[in-house]
């Protein structure tokens, strides 16, 4: 029988360097975007290149590994876990995203 769970796999570029947040406790969480690029076929026949973008962030070990050795532009292979959050925005409206909650990283070449 297949058991399904929540797991992701993604391989892109880091889209900006990593955001760190330390806490009083010593823990550290890094934020930053995954990009992703795809080709396709436009109805002109021309080969167009469309972007996607995902948020990712990690905690503890991970978050140090990338804070030492990650930046803007560097090829990653992460697997992880979709996690939804919900935050208030500026206007006071409720609002919720979708990120990445990286488990593994490899850099690539």
């Amino acid at each position: 029988m297949f058991k399904a769970k929540n797991n992701v796999t993604l391989i892109g570029k880091m889209g900006s360097d990593a955001r760190v947040t330390s806490f009083d406790n010593g823990s550290k969480v890094v934020r930053f975007e995954i990009a992703q690029d795809k080709d396709y076929r436009a109805n002109t026949g021309k080969t167009k290149r469309m972007t996607e973008w995902h948020k990712v962030f990690a905690w503890g070990t991970i978050a140090q590994l990338i804070e030492e050795f990650g930046g803007k532009g560097k090829t990653v292979a992460v697997t992880g876990l979709l996690v939804n959050r919900t935050y208030v925005g500026q206007d006071g409206r409720a609002r919720t995203i979708t990120e990445i909650e990286i488990r593994e990283i490899l850099g690539l070449v």
